[in-house]
């Protein structure tokens, strides 16, 4: 059994629990780009190894997590349809202005680690600005961390069949485990809601949420493993013990926020 994983647990749950819980909206939000943050560290230190990404430009996109949710509400969709083409302006200005010493796949691995640390980390803030946002929110981490734990554990002690080269240690059982065990913790954790805070959430619903958002979490893990795959690393970092990085620890809650704000939006 790792206990380093196991410590690391049990030791950031607390802390992840009482900012949320609470933590103010400027609290999370200010949490949330600090994470993001040390992702995007994380993200272009693998990245250095194969480009040369533009990293002043994703730097300054995390701190945007911490200033996006406080815009007013009729201007997000504006600001959200000019935000990529802007990017992409500066990163196309960056190889103007180096005389192409910034090539065009260094402001592409740049521009992939925007879209996928700090667009989708975003999202983990608009569901926390919901209406019941601070009940909302453990949904989509439940949908996550539940599926590694018990993906975790039933793959490490029962696993059999190889699910992908990919991430060689991930087996099927530990994958149909995951979506099994994110299905109860989200079936129980409606049940308190309902029951102890006044909500009526559709338990035929959360089943078919908890479903689709275990499945996208595990293809958000796999994308993680790809990149890895790809520049020779184990770990992003060894910043969490018994976890890796912290691009490591939040890979599928990101690559899921985004289907989980749009389907919680309709409970």
């Amino acid at each position: 059994m790792d206990i380093k994983r196991i410590t690391s647990g049990l030791l950031g749950f607390p802390l992840v629990l009482i900012v949320l819980v609470f933590g103010n909206k400027i609290v999370v939000d200010i949490a949330l780009a600090i994470i993001a943050l040390l992702s995007m560290n994380e993200y272009f230190n693998a990245i250095s190894k194969v480009a040369e990404p533009v990293k002043w430009i994703g730097y300054l996109s995390c701190l945007s997590i911490a200033i996006v949710p406080i815009i007013p509400e009729e201007y997000i969709s504006m600001v959200a349809t000019l935000s990529v083409p802007t990017i992409l302006i500066i990163l196309f200005a960056q190889v103007v202005a180096t005389d192409m010493k910034t090539s065009f796949k260094d402001i592409a691995y740049t521009f992939i680690g925007i879209l996928y640390i700090v667009f989708f980390t975003l999202f983990v803030a608009l569901i926390d600005g919901m209406k019941d946002g601070k009940i909302l929110i453990w949904y989509a981490i439940l949908a996550s961390w539940g599926t590694d734990i018990f993906a975790y554990f039933i793959g490490k002690y029962f696993g059999k069949h190889k699910f992908s080269k990919v991430s060689p240690k991930k087996s099927i059982e530990g994958c149909i485990a995951g979506t099994l065990g994110a299905l109860i913790l989200m079936l129980i954790y409606t049940y308190i809601a309902n029951t102890f805070w006044g909500m009526n959430y559709s338990y035929l619903y959360i089943a078919g949420i908890s479903i689709i958002l275990s499945l996208v979490g595990q293809i958000g893990d796999f994308a993680a493993s790809s990149i890895k795959r790809y520049v020779g690393i184990k770990d992003f970092s060894n910043l969490i013990p018994g976890h890796g990085g912290m691009l490591d620890r939040i890979d599928s809650l990101i690559f899921l926020a985004p289907f989980a704000y749009v389907l919680l939006s309709f409970l």
